[in-house]
């Protein structure tokens, strides 16, 4: 116990020799995890996509842009279709509640089927019948519910802000009658629903009887490239025709779109690590080289090699474990309020415990990699020949 405790004095001695040096380089290690934790959780951010999209689902767009639009008549002729089981159609409203910093994912839905269809989204039964009910009703997905203090019951007005001349352009009353949850972690809780044939009241005549696009259920996930196919025949050569893919089809088209952000992300970190690798391989180089009597002492009154390597290492460590630590724990501050700032835009922007594990086994890893090649030069130093240069 009382040599643990003599190395344990020895250790700490030389982290604080130069204090200066050690708060520098500390620091460079909690900036560096703080950016592999950012960047870890931006990367899972563009996935989120993916991960939540469903098999059995397929998605019906305007073949000419996602922005155009699609007749409602499609709908009966899309459940005809051998092998799917439900649809449901969707708009995009894009208003703005209080102020247009306060964003988040508004669509107009149609109820039939949109439980069936997004089976993943759990709303207590008492609720939905109150949406059904209200032609006024809305249903909030529980993180944007908890971002603006809402409960069931309380009136919101969103104010809307697209489509041109001729649509009501004042505040759409809304009553909040549900709140729904993720039956999975990957789940989207952002989103806001209200009924489209209230939607569809108020919009100008253009837009009356066309919806936004289609999802749709099929039976089978083994069927899914057959009746995209189907749908896409049924509307070719009309005034709308489709484009239909799975949905996990088009969750990777949008990974696709930031692919280049995507390597950039790869790229800024492994030169991160890179040259943190080199600053602290530095650092160890130099506090040694300012050692070497010492060390020399150590070796000549019976100190092994390998205890000359442990107190190299260990003093490397020492300062990755504080670097990384103080990182991880300013990238936990920071990303929930850089989550906040985005207003939904990423749904996906948490940090795992995968994130900090992997932060920290980083951490060691640079720890030890650059305690190494120092504590091997001193294993090999001659004791005669380092006291010299004292």
């Amino acid at each position: 116990m009382r040599w643990r405790v003599k190395f344990a004095r020895i250790i700490l001695a030389n982290l604080f020799r130069k204090k200066v040096r050690l708060l520098l380089t500390v620091g460079s290690f909690a900036v560096a995890l703080f950016l592999f934790a950012l960047l870890g959780v931006l990367r899972i951010a563009f996935h989120f996509g993916a991960d939540a999209a469903v098999g059995h689902r397929l998605i019906v767009i305007n073949r000419t842009s996602f922005l155009s639009t699609i007749p409602l008549s499609y709908r009966d002729k899309i459940l005809r279709i051998p092998g799917v089981k439900y649809v449901t159609h969707m708009n995009w409203f894009g208003g703005v509640y209080q102020d247009e910093k306060f964003s988040f994912p508004q669509f107009a839905i149609d109820p039939e089927w949109q439980r069936q269809v997004f089976s993943e989204f759990i709303i207590p039964e008492d609720q939905w019948q109150a949406f059904l009910k209200d032609r006024q009703g809305a249903i909030a997905g529980a993180k944007t519910a908890e971002r603006f203090h809402w409960k069931i019951g309380d009136r919101i007005p969103i104010r809307a802000a697209i489509y041109g001349s001729g649509y009501d352009s004042g505040a759409w009353e809304m009553n909040l009658v549900g709140i729904y949850h993720g039956r999975r972690p990957q789940d989207d809780e952002t989103q806001f629903w209200f009924r489209w044939d209230y939607f569809d009241e108020k919009v100008p005549a253009y837009m009356k009887g066309q919806v936004g696009w289609y999802v749709v259920r099929v039976e089978s996930a083994a069927d899914s490239v057959r009746i995209a196919r189907t749908i896409d025949d049924e509307f070719a050569n009309s005034s709308s025709e489709t484009r239909t893919a799975t949905e996990s089809a088009f969750a990777a088209e949008m990974i696709k779109a930031f692919a280049n952000i995507q390597s950039l992300i790869l790229l800024i970190g492994a030169v991160v690590f890179f040259t943190l690798l080199l600053v602290t391989g530095n650092t160890m180089a130099i506090a040694v080289r300012e050692r070497t009597g010492e060390l020399a002492v150590f070796k000549a009154i019976g100190f092994s090699d390998l205890t000359l390597l442990f107190f190299v290492i260990a003093e490397s460590l020492i300062i990755a474990l504080i670097g990384g630590t103080l990182g991880l724990i300013l990238a936990a501050i920071a990303i929930p309020a850089l989550a906040n700032a985005m207003n939904g835009l990423l749904p996906g922007l948490v940090l795992s415990p995968q994130i900090l594990l992997s932060g920290l086994m980083i951490a060691l890893l640079v720890g030890v990699a650059s305690g190494l090649i120092p504590g091997i030069i001193v294993m090999r130093m001659r004791v005669i020949r380092a006291l010299r240069k004292v």
